[in-house]
């Protein structure tokens, strides 16, 4: 009897243990939120993705950026207004809503305000009755599309600007704005406060600021440096940071003069305690407002393109600023690019490669096919893949059934639950082998990888780092053209070679030892160190090898790696000895120039690098010197001319009549190309070779 229940009791711990192992293996219990999460209203905005900015107001008629707020409301009087055309231009471009600069640096209002006297209402427009508000926020209900505005807290016309008076001032505008003209997703603000020299500055309440915004519209996202619904990406070329995190510490910061450095904002914060996701803004011209001299400046589609890559692919929303022209309508120039710039990104992102592929994964949240790797290839947003809570990695491995070529990779994160991946990197299938072609840090909402075209039926995505258990819902390949650019080779100070293409799709060939590149030379991946200098040769490859651009060779010496500038002693001075002829410094004229080369070297001649522009005021004629010990010189070219400089500033390469030996070379300015208080050294070099 004794042994009966003994050998029961058995068979129960035995099906009690199985049945815990087989739930375990079953396990279908979603992850935890990781860290801070985006609200409801910040994922409803991530999803809008890229949308229009329109600046409009005196400014488009003074031709400046920033008005001073002492401009007559009259100089504002567009001619044919038609807030309709930029709705439908919006629409057609494939944005989502339109923000709206109300009220700029200068005070002028786009609305009869009650609170200001700088408005449409002094001016000649619709015979001061108009409300430019009124007339956009309906365009865009009737065309679909959210409306947004931006109010400037920096009024240079109102007399309570720079008192504690105009706070309530500017909270009585926006009640004004944000009551009075429908649903509003996000309200634009920046820190601009009395920016010109002189001008009066403000304490500014943000937070009696933002209760009001959320009074009026409490789904409304605010944008500033520091957000609190989305933060400025630290400059306005539309370039994200290839690192990109949407959390960022936002505790004893400000908008304006109080924001983090810009290098934080375009990064953000891997562990920041507060969900402020990216939104990258730039202009389709060289300036904010309309232009009649930028009407050919239009920026390109390759352009735009790189900005959509740089911004959209890079965790970020793109606001893109189309300012109305003088008759207060788009221009046909940028209307036209707008059109081409939708059609080229739906020509390259119709059509997922990956569709009809099988998808299987190295680790599965729970073996459960509630969160199988196959989820990854649906539609639905919120179907996922993820990995147990304790697997930090994981591959994914996508068979396409058959060999397909593409260049795009775009991958997401499962955000509602947090941000989480901080390293992968992508390998394909070459023959028997896997090859790395691209590595990244950041997902985010979404990814857009760029790489040159390959051809294979199998793709793995590692995923190398995750501060939690990793969730991804999409991933798609896309075939974009290719395009061939030239390389360009460059050293750093430290000696190390980067060559680069202004496109991503090329494969770049070189040689080191003088050879001409070919499709059998070494592949350019990472830099490499030529500090004791040498030749770099290479050449660019499309459409896997059978298009290929013309050679570029460039011959380096010694490395400017233990030099110094030892005067004159003026801001950025080593900018003169930092391997990168694009920077340049200016220097009070006649003002001799001396380089501590580090060592003594055998020197056989120098090289200056000028300002590569004909109106610069480069040098022409020169005394170079040289000198063991920076006291006793000896002057080695005297009264010489770098010659045609004026009419062709290139890199000058002089060489001496015999080899000196030398620790300082200086060189003194006796005539430079143009009249200026400075002249210009873009760079000094050595020649030892």
């Amino acid at each position: 009897m004794k042994r009966t229940k003994t050998y029961q009791a058995g068979l129960l711990s035995l099906s009690l243990l199985l049945s815990g192992m087989f739930s375990s293996c079953t396990n279908d219990d979603p992850p935890k939120p990781y860290g801070v999460l985006p609200s409801a209203d910040q994922m409803e905005w991530q999803k809008m993705e890229y949308y229009m900015f329109i600046h409009f107001g005196p400014n488009t008629f003074t031709d400046v950026e920033w008005g001073n707020g002492k401009e007559d409301p009259k100089v504002f009087n567009p001619t044919d207004v038609d807030c309709r055309q930029w709705a439908a231009t919006a629409k057609a471009a494939g944005m989502k809503a339109i923000i709206l600069t109300a009220k700029h640096h200068d005070g002028f209002c786009l609305w009869p305000s009650e609170y200001s006297t700088h408005t449409v209402r002094e001016s000649l427009w619709r015979d001061g009755k108009g409300d430019l508000l009124k007339e956009l926020s309906e365009a865009c209900k009737e065309y679909g599309l959210k409306f947004g505005v931006y109010l400037s807290p920096w009024d240079q016309n109102h007399p309570a600007y720079g008192t504690p008076e105009y706070n309530q001032i500017f909270a009585n505008t926006l009640t004004e704005v944000l009551s009075n003209y429908g649903p509003i997703f996000e309200q634009w603000f920046d820190g601009a406060n009395g920016e010109h020299e002189g001008g009066k500055k403000q304490e500014y309440d943000w937070k009696m600021f933002h209760d009001v915004v959320y009074k009026n519209q409490p789904n409304a996202i605010i944008f500033s440096d520091i957000g609190p619904g989305c933060r400025w990406m630290g400059n306005e070329r539309g370039v994200a940071g290839e690192t990109n995190w949407s959390r960022l510490n936002i505790e004893g910061f400000g908008p304006g003069r109080l924001a983090p450095h810009a290098d934080t904002l375009n990064i953000g914060n891997i562990h920041g305690a507060a969900w402020v996701p990216a939104e990258t803004d730039v202009s389709i011209r060289p300036g904010w407002f309309f232009s009649p001299s930028t009407n050919d400046r239009v920026k390109s589609v390759d352009q735009l393109m790189d900005i959509y890559y740089t911004s959209v692919g890079r965790n970020s929303n793109l606001l893109l600023n189309v300012p109305p022209d003088r008759r207060g309508r788009i221009h046909p120039n940028d209307s036209t690019r707008l059109m081409e710039f939708r059609q080229t990104v739906e020509s390259v992102f119709s059509n997922d490669l990956s569709k009809g592929a099988k998808i299987s994964a190295s680790k599965t949240r729970g073996n459960s096919s509630k969160f199988a790797a196959a989820n990854l290839l649906d539609d639905n947003y919120d179907t996922y893949w993820a990995t147990d809570d304790n697997d930090m990695t994981a591959s994914l491995e996508i068979d396409l059934g058959q060999a397909k070529s593409f260049n795009r990779l775009v991958i997401q994160e499962y955000i509602p639950l947090g941000q989480r991946i901080q390293k992968f990197n992508i390998e394909y299938l070459n023959g028997d082998k896997w090859e790395e072609i691209a590595n990244a840090t950041t997902v985010g909402y979404k990814r857009i990888l760029r790489f040159p075209t390959i051809t294979t039926q199998k793709l793995r995505i590692n995923i190398q780092n995750s501060l939690a258990c990793p969730i991804l819902n999409k991933i798609g390949l896309f075939a974009a053209p290719e395009k061939l650019t030239t390389p360009l080779i460059q050293r750093s100070k430290d000696g190390l070679v980067s060559i680069k293409c202004a496109t991503p799709e090329p494969v770049i060939y070189y040689t080191t030892d003088g050879t001409e590149p070919t499709t059998s030379s070494k592949v350019y991946k990472d830099a490499f160190k030529l500090a004791e200098g040498g030749s770099v040769k290479a050449i660019a490859t499309i459409e896997e090898g059978k298009t290929k651009s013309e050679v570029v060779s460039v011959v380096f010496d010694i490395a400017p790696a233990k030099w110094s500038v030892v005067s004159p002693a003026v801001d950025n001075v080593d900018r003169i000895v930092d391997g990168n002829p694009s920077s340049y410094v200016g220097i009070k004229d006649k003002e001799a120039v001396v380089v501590d080369l580090g060592d003594k070297l055998v020197l056989k001649g120098f090289s200056y690098d000028p300002l590569k522009s004909e109106t610069a005021n480069n040098v022409y004629k020169y005394n170079l010197y040289t000198s063991l010990d920076g006291k006793v010189w000896t002057k080695v070219q005297s009264n010489a001319a770098f010659n045609n400089i004026k009419n062709n500033p290139i890199k000058q390469d002089v060489l001496f009549d015999k080899a000196v030996e030398a620790k300082f070379i200086k060189l003194e300015p006796l005539q430079t190309t143009a009249t200026a208080k400075e002249y210009i050294v873009a760079e000094l070099g050595v020649i030892t070779k």
